[in-house]
C-alpha cells in the first residue's frame, strides 16, 4: 500500500504502478495525458513539491511523502489567470499539451514572477507542442506572470465578434483546466480493451496464426481474425486496404493487422497480445516509389502498383519552352513529412440497438469513418453514429482510419 498526497488529498495505491496510470485509471484525473509513455513529450507533467516531473515513467512508490499537483489542484485565481492569458495570447490549439505547459508555468512563476523569455523557454523545454509552436505559449506565460505580479483583474469576456477583432477560442478554458475530453479520457461501464496484433515484417506471407495460448488467458474475452470481418477490404480514397491479413495472405506494411484481441482488464492487454503466435515467410519489401515502378517489382495490389494516373495541361508547354529566353532543368524532391501529432490514435465503439454503433474517436473525417465502417460491417450508414471528441493534433494524419474500424468490429 502506497500513500500519496495529490491535490491536497491523501490517496492510496495498492500496486506500485506508473504514477500516470494511477492518476488516470484509479483517480480519474485525466488532465495528465499519455502522449508517448516514455517521458519525452511532457503531456503527463505534474508538479512534485513544486518541481515539474514526468508522471508516465516513474512509479507511485517514489512519491510517498511528497505533494503532487495536477491542474485540477490549481486555485481559482490561478485557473482564471491561465485560462485568460493562454486565450488572449492565442496559445491553445489542439490543447493536448496545454495542462503540462500550465504546470511548468506555475513551477516557474511560483518562484519567479518576472521571468525573462529565456527562463520561460527553459521552464517548458521538456514539453513538446506540435500545433501552436512555442512563441505564443511563452507570451501567455509572461502575461500570466504580469497578472500575478500586479494582481490584475481578468477583463470581462467579449460577447460579440466584429470584423478585424480578436476573439478567444470558445474551447480554451476546458483545454487549459483539463476538463475537455479526448477519446482516451472517456470510460463506459463494462468497457473492454482491444488491440491489434501487427505484422512483424513490411512484406511477408502469413503462414499460420495461432491464438490458442491467448484464448486460454483468463482475461481474454474475444479474438477476431480475417474470417470474422463481413467485408475485409475498405479504403479512404480507393477500396484497397485489408482490415486484417488472413493466413496465406501477404502483408504490405509493418502496421498490417493480423488479429484483434479484446480483454476485460487493460493491465493484461499487452500480455495477451504477446501470446498470439504468428509464423511468417519473410519476403523482400518494396520500399520506394521508384522500386515499385520496376518491371520486376512484386505487385503490392492485384491491379498493380500505381493507384491512379493524372495529366495536368495548361497552355502550350512546348511553345513556351521554345520561346523562353532561359530554360532551367532541374530535379526537385520533397521529403516525407510525418504528421507527428501528440495524441495517440484511440477509438471507442458502443453497440447501439441490434446492429448499430456509436463511435467516439479523434477522427478528422467522421463522414468517411461512418462510410468505411458501414462498408466493412455491411450495414446502412445510418446505423453508424460517429462523434469526434477533442482532437489532440492531426494535420491530416487522422483523416484515414487507424483503430476506429477495429473498435467498431469488436463492438
Amino acid at each position: 500500500m502506497f500513500e500519496l498526497n495529490i491535490n491536497g488529498q491523501i490517496v492510496h495505491s495498492e500496486t506500485d504502478k506508473a504514477l500516470l496510470s494511477f492518476l488516470r485509471d484509479d483517480l480519474k484525473i485525466t488532465s495528465a495525458k499519455d502522449g508517448c509513455s516514455e517521458g519525452a513529450c511532457g503531456t503527463c507533467t505534474v508538479l512534485v513539491d513544486g518541481k515539474a516531473v514526468k508522471a508516465c515513467v516513474q512509479k507511485v512508490s517514489k512519491f510517498e511523502g511528497k505533494r503532487i499537483l495536477t491542474v485540477e489542484g490549481l486555485s481559482g485565481r490561478e485557473r482564471e489567470v491561465y485560462e485568460y492569458c493562454f486565450a488572449e495570447a492565442g496559445a491553445v490549439q489542439c490543447g493536448f499539451c496545454i495542462p503540462g505547459m500550465v504546470l511548468c508555468a506555475k513551477a516557474l512563476l511560483d518562484v519567479n514572477d518576472t521571468p525573462s523569455v529565456s527562463e520561460v523557454k527553459k521552464a517548458i523545454r521538456g514539453n513538446i507542442c506540435r500545433c501552436t509552436g512555442y512563441k505564443k505559449i511563452e507570451e501567455a506565460i509572461l502575461m500570466a506572470g504580469r497578472f500575478f505580479r500586479e494582481n490584475l483583474e481578468i477583463p470581462k469576456a467579449q460577447e460579440e465578434l466584429h470584423m478585424n477583432e480578436r476573439f478567444h477560442r470558445p474551447d480554451v478554458a476546458k483545454k487549459v483546466n483539463g476538463t475537455g475530453k479526448y477519446v482516451d479520457d472517456l470510460e463506459f461501464p463494462d468497457m473492454l480493451y482491444a488491440k491489434a496484433v501487427r505484422s512483424k515484417y513490411p512484406r511477408a506471407r502469413v503462414d499460420k496464426i495461432d491464438i490458442s495460448k491467448a484464448l486460454a488467458h483468463p482475461d481474454c474475452v474475444r479474438i477476431l481474425l480475417q474470417p470474422d470481418v463481413p467485408d475485409n477490404v475498405i479504403g479512404h480514397m480507393k477500396k484497397d486496404w485489408d482490415v486484417m491479413i488472413p493466413e496465406g495472405g501477404i502483408t504490405r506494411y509493418v502496421g498490417d493487422c493480423l488479429a484483434l484481441v479484446a480483454v476485460s482488464r487493460k493491465e493484461s492487454l499487452e500480455e495477451v497480445v504477446s501470446l498470439v503466435e504468428v509464423d511468417y515467410t519473410e519476403l523482400t519489401p518494396v520500399t520506394t516509389p521508384q522500386d515499385a515502378l520496376r518491371g520486376d517489382a512484386p505487385l503490392i495490389h492485384e491491379d498493380g502498383n500505381i493507384m491512379s494516373k493524372s495529366t495536368l495541361v495548361n497552355g502550350d508547354v512546348k511553345a513556351a519552352l521554345a520561346s523562353a529566353k532561359y530554360v532551367v532543368t532541374k530535379k526537385y524532391k520533397t521529403p516525407h513529412q510525418e504528421h507527428a501529432f501528440m495524441e495517440p490514435e484511440c477509438a471507442i465503439a458502443v453497440p447501439d440497438g441490434e446492429d448499430g454503433l456509436v463511435m467516439y474517436t479523434g477522427s478528422q473525417s467522421v463522414y468517411d469513418e461512418q462510410r468505411e465502417i458501414a462498408m466493412m460491417l455491411k450495414i446502412p450508414k445510418e446505423k453508424v453514429h460517429s462523434h469526434s471528441m477533442l482532437v489532440g493534433g492531426g494535420f491530416g494524419g487522422k483523416e484515414d482510419m487507424s483503430v476506429q474500424h477495429h473498435a467498431a468490429l469488436m463492438a
